[in-house]
């Protein structure tokens, strides 16, 4: 399949921002805090599909002691750039986590709406505790009803619409060698 001539356009004239060795530091800096704090907890990772596909495939040999993995597929955006009041459940985790820590990964805490609803799932399967733990935290003021600030991050951003790394532009560009900025007339 041939690559849309408009997703070449928004690549050819986006910023990279980080490049794919700072977010390699990033993820060192993101497993060193979550051994410290969960290492002797037998947590269990919920990988928000998809945009947490890399941030977590890229994080999980970087964490030397035992763990569980899962998925969570929930979803409030599609492939738009605003997020919609409801959450929509593709996918919930299939592993019991009533009396587990839970460590939900995602790609980037936005308006943390959806984080919020995949982390208070967890809590009433009787979750004994739940971090979130994000590639990218964009620095804004966050309405009510959304996570504020995550327990683990990598990087902090401005207010911009990036995309690579596993976050996408349209559902393109997720395999992006690094986080790039759109330009300000792809990002509406």
């Amino acid at each position: 399949m041939m690559l849309p001539e408009h997703i070449r356009e928004v690549y050819a004239k986006a910023t990279k921002i980080f490049s794919r060795n700072e977010i390699e530091s990033a993820l060192d800096a993101m497993a060193y805090d979550i051994s410290a704090k969960l290492a002797d907890a037998n947590p269990v990772f919920l990988c928000v599909v998809i945009g947490g596909i890399v941030p977590m495939g890229n994080l999980l040999p970087r964490l030397d002691f035992p763990l569980e993995v899962d998925y969570v597929h929930a979803t409030r955006y599609g492939n738009g750039f605003v997020g919609k009041e409801e959450i929509k459940w593709k996918a919930k985790p299939g592993t019991d986590l009533k009396g587990r820590i839970v460590v939900v990964v995602d790609d980037i805490l936005d308006e943390g709406h959806t984080l919020a609803a995949i982390m208070n799932y967890c809590q009433e399967q009787g979750a004994k505790a739940v971090y979130s733990a994000v590639l990218v935290d964009k620095k804004k003021e966050r309405n009510d009803g959304g996570v504020k600030d995550a327990d683990f991050r990598g990087l902090m951003i401005e207010d911009v619409f990036v995309f690579g790394y596993g976050m996408d532009y349209k559902d393109y560009l997720r395999n992006a060698p690094g986080i790039f900025a759109a330009a300000p007339e792809h990002a509406k």
